[in-house]
């Protein structure tokens, strides 16, 4: 394994550097879980780089854009793109798809794949009926240098008709609250301004910029899009909001929906009542046994809602539905929390009789030695650029983005680049105003440092280095 200069890995004891220095061990503890060198485990080093000029250049390129960023994000923010929005959607697909052609990117608007009919629950409000496309700026530069995937999503949680409808900055300039200003058009913006940022650097990079517009619903529509991109790369970006304290994650858990229905025989409650079977009372005995399947400790969570069953009080009812979501730490729980599940389906003969439908669309995203090996570079940058950066700790979450979906795909990938905020899908999201320039900084940074061979990170495909591969198509 080559190692350009400025980076150590020991591994399983024996200690590999690309040039003799003092190093500085680069494990850090952030939220709940922290990743570190433990024995027998990848234990990153990082040697302290000087920034090159062009980084500097960049930084200082990026800092000059500080109220400029902010008066772009709230132009995003104003346009609502919330439950299948078109109007806001395509609108704010073509303000960015301007931008990326500008910096020379090939435009394609890939179709959507329609989602399985069962996912639908009572209540859904969708404002757009069809299917969004997903759109992917491709720049290619030569055949030599890493090809990066970054990712981002259009769609936001927020009713395009509610109230908050705008970004508004607070009394001291350290907050902006606005429907997607973390999650994740603060996140889209400083990516395309990085891009931005490196052309006028000088700096050549061989990437695409994937943005989808039902990530929030859990890109069913997109995720063939996705997964074709994955193919095409060899390290992927998305930039979902940072943790709290700036962390980077580099594991998730996987997740997927189900849905139970129930069939009974109606009757009338008063004369017929034994006659009729009740498929409410079914689906209440099958909730039981699925909240009994939940085990948080160890990463299994399964959660049941929304419910439907029966329309009037004085009838049996011969239908009952409940919808849900798991959670599960690996492939191997999925598999066994899968047929758990599935083992609630009946005979078709049976009465009451029991459907499941049920999709894991977003398998589990563990640290593989690439994406450790990647995030290491992104933390030497973030420490590069000096204490305002905060470092960057690593950490897990519970939740589940496109990143789970591309490292499946076998695309080693890092996928919280984005902005700093809090109180994602609420009323009042926020996002930290400094972040805009802050992360743009690291992102533009380590996007050149990429560019230019100063990191090495290990290929998830190969065992050559997925930094200066030459022969590529």
């Amino acid at each position: 394994m080559r190692l350009p200069a400025g980076f150590s890995f020991l591994r399983s004891g024996r200690q590999f550097s690309g040039r003799s220095a003092e190093l500085k061990r680069a494990g850090s503890k952030a939220g709940s879980q922290a990743f570190g060198g433990t024995p027998g485990h990848l234990r990153p080093y990082h040697v302290l780089m000087a920034l090159t000029d062009t980084e500097r250049r960049l930084c200082d390129l990026v800092k000059a854009r500080s109220d400029l960023l902010l008066k772009q994000l709230a132009e995003h923010v104003a346009i609502p793109t919330g439950r299948n929005y078109t109007p806001g959607l395509d609108r704010y697909r073509d303000l960015l798809a301007e931008r990326l052609s500008a910096l020379g990117a090939v435009i394609k608007h890939m179709p959507g794949e329609p989602r399985p009919k069962w996912l639908e629950t009572p209540g859904e409000s969708s404002v757009g009926p069809s299917i969004p496309p997903t759109l992917v700026a491709k720049h290619r530069v030569d055949s030599t240098t890493p090809r990066i995937l970054i990712v981002g999503h259009l769609d936001t949680v927020h009713d395009p008709e509610d109230s908050f409808c705008e970004l508004t900055v607070s009394s001291d300039g350290k907050i902006a609250t606005g429907p997607g200003a973390v999650d994740m058009k603060g996140g889209v913006l400083i990516a395309v301004t990085a891009l931005e940022m490196l052309a006028e650097a000088g700096v050549e990079l061989n990437w695409t910029m994937l943005l989808n517009s039902d990530e929030e619903t859990g890109s069913f529509h997109s995720e063939a899009a996705l997964r074709e991109a994955a193919s095409e790369h060899d390290l992927g970006i998305v930039l979902e909001p940072a943790l709290a304290d700036g962390a980077l994650v580099i594991e998730r858990v996987g997740s997927g929906q189900f849905m139970v229905e129930v069939f009974g025989r109606s009757a009338h409650a008063g004369r017929d009542f034994t006659k009729g079977v009740s498929a409410v009372n079914k689906l209440a005995e099958i909730i039981i046994v699925l909240a009994q399947m939940a085990r948080p400790p160890s990463g299994t969570v399964v959660n049941v809602s929304p419910l439907q069953g029966g329309q009037v009080t004085n009838t049996v009812p011969d239908y009952a539905a409940a919808w849900g979501n798991v959670r599960y730490a690996d492939a191997e729980a999925g598999t066994r929390l899968g047929s758990a599940i599935d083992g609630l389906a009946t005979a078709d003969d049976a009465l009451p009789r029991v459907v499941v439908h049920r999709c894991w669309n977003r398998p589990p995203k563990p640290t593989t030695e690439a994406v450790r090996g990647f995030a290491e570079a992104a933390r030497a940058v973030a420490e590069d650029l000096g204490p305002a950066h905060r470092g960057l700790p690593f950490a897990s979450a519970g939740g589940v983005c496109d990143g789970n979906n591309l490292q499946d795909a076998g695309l080693a990938t890092i996928d919280s680049l984005g902005v700093r905020g809090g109180n994602l899908h609420r009323n009042d999201e926020y996002v930290e105003v400094a972040s805009l320039v802050e992360r743009c900084q690291l992102l533009a940074a380590l996007l050149a440092r990429l560019a230019q061979g100063r990191a090495h990170i290990p290929s998830e495909r190969d065992p050559v280095t997925a930094v200066g591969r030459a022969g590529r198509r």
